[in-house]
C-alpha cells in the first residue's frame, strides 16, 4: 500500500504529458499569498501561453459578491519546487473582466514605469534583503524563545550557530535550496540580530522581475513554514521594546552608475529620493514607524539622512562604491512587509524619471 509520501513525489512524466500549474495571486491586505492549482495539457515555458483564469473575488476582499469574478493574468514563470518535474508556479496579477486592474494590483503600474524606454535603457539592477521573523503556531511568539518569556540580549544570534543562537535553520535551508530549484536569484541567507529573525537576499534582478522573485520567494516560504508548523512574520517590528525590526533593504544601481563616474549619479539620485522622503516612506511598508525610530541600525522615520558605510542612514554607500568611483546604494527604509513592485518601481521613478 502506498504512503501519502509516495504519491504526493509520484512523478507525472512517468505516465502522462500533463503537468500541474500552480496560479500564485496577492490578496485584499497586499499581503497575504493565494493560489489554486489547475492542469494543463503540457509543458508551458512562455506565460503568454498560459490561459488566464479567474478567482472569487468577495473571498479575497477584491470585488464585491454581486459581482465577484476577478480574472488572473499569468506573468511570469517559476519551477515548482514542492510537485517538481515538469510542475510550475505561475506568478499572475488580477484585473476586472473589462481588462481594468484592481485597486490592488500594483504589478501593472510597476510594469509601465519599468518598460518606459528611459527606464529600460538605465537597466535598472535590485538586490532585496527580505527580513522575516518565525513565529511558533500557537503562540505567535518567536521561534527558540521561551514560552512567555526572553532571551538572552542581542548579540550572539546574528549570523550565529548553535541551540541556543539559531532556530529554525532548517526551515531557512529548505527555502534557500527551493527557491533555487524554482529559478529564483536567491543570493544568500543568514541568521538576522534578534533571535528567530532571517534574511534572505534575492538579485540581482532587472525591472519587475525583482518584484516577481521576492513574491514567489514568499510564497515559497509560506509553503514550508507550512509544512514545518511555524508561522512567518512579515512585520517590520514584531517585538516591541530592544529588539531590532525586520526590513527589507533594497540595493539599486543603473546602469549610469554601475559605469566610470556614476559615484555622481548615485549622489544626484539620493538627492533626488530626499525631496521625495514623505512619499517613498508612505508607500514603503505598513507599520514602519515602529522600525524606524534611529535606533537599532535604523534611521528615524521624519528625517533623511545617507552616508558611506553608515547603517544608521536612510540610504549607505558601501565603501566600494565610494572608493571605485561608480556602483550602488542601498535604500534602507522599506519594511519587511512592503510591496516590491511598488518600491522597486517608485526608486526607479524617482532617479530616472522625475524632474524636480
Amino acid at each position: 500500500m502506498s504512503l501519502l509520501t509516495d504519491l504526493i513525489n509520484v512523478d507525472l512524466s512517468d505516465t502522462t504529458d500533463k503537468i500541474i500549474a500552480e496560479y500564485i495571486w496577492i490578496g485584499g491586505s497586499g499581503m497575504d499569498l493565494r493560489s489554486k492549482a489547475r492542469t494543463l495539457d503540457g509543458v508551458v515555458t512562455d506565460p503568454k501561453k498560459l490561459p488566464k483564469w479567474n478567482y472569487d473575488g468577495s473571498s479575497t476582499g477584491q470585488a464585491p459578491g454581486e459581482d465577484s469574478e476577478v480574472i488572473l493574468y499569468p506573468q511570469a514563470i517559476f519551477k515548482d519546487p514542492f510537485r517538481r518535474g515538469n510542475n510550475i508556479l505561475v506568478m499572475c496579477d488580477a484585473y476586472t473582466p473589462a481588462g481594468e486592474p484592481i485597486p490592488t494590483n500594483k504589478r501593472h503600474n510597476a510594469a509601465k514605469i519599468f518598460s518606459h524606454p528611459d527606464v529600460v535603457a538605465e537597466v535598472p539592477w535590485y538586490g532585496i534583503e527580505q527580513e522575516y521573523t518565525l513565529l511558533q503556531k500557537d503562540l505567535k511568539w518567536p521561534l527558540g524563545w521561551p514560552v512567555g518569556g526572553y532571551p538572552g540580549p542581542q548579540g550572539p544570534y546574528y549570523c550565529g550557530a548553535g541551540a541556543d543562537k539559531a532556530f529554525g535553520r532548517d526551515i531557512v535551508d529548505s527555502h534557500y535550496k527551493a527557491c533555487l530549484y524554482a529559478g529564483i536569484n536567491i543570493s544568500g541567507i543568514n541568521g538576522e540580530v534578534m533571535p528567530g529573525q532571517w534574511e534572505f537576499q534575492v538579485g540581482p534582478a532587472v525591472g519587475i522581475s525583482a518584484g516577481d522573485e521576492l513574491w514567489v520567494a514568499r510564497y515559497i516560504l509560506e509553503r514550508i513554514t507550512e509544512i514545518a508548523g511555524v508561522v512567518v512574520s512579515f512585520d517590520p517590528k514584531p517585538i516591541a521594546g530592544d529588539w531590532n525590526g525586520a526590513g527589507a533593504h533594497t540595493n539599486y544601481s543603473t546602469k549610469s552608475m554601475r559605469n566610470d563616474g556614476g559615484f555622481e549619479v548615485i549622489k544626484k539620485a539620493i538627492g533626488k529620493l530626499q525631496l521625495r522622503h514623505k512619499e517613498h516612506i508612505a508607500a514603503y511598508g505598513e507599520g514602519n514607524e515602529r522600525r524606524l525610530t534611529g535606533r537599532h541600525e535604523t534611521a528615524d522615520i521624519n528625517t533623511f539622512t545617507w552616508g558611506v558605510a553608515n547603517r544608521g542612514a536612510s540610504v549607505r554607500v558601501g565603501r566600494d562604491t565610494e572608493k571605485e568611483g561608480k556602483g550602488y546604494f542601498e535604500d534602507r527604509r522599506p519594511a519587511s512587509n512592503m510591496d516590491p513592485y511598488i518600491v522597486t518601481s517608485m526608486i526607479a521613478e524617482t532617479t530616472i524619471l522625475w524632474k524636480p
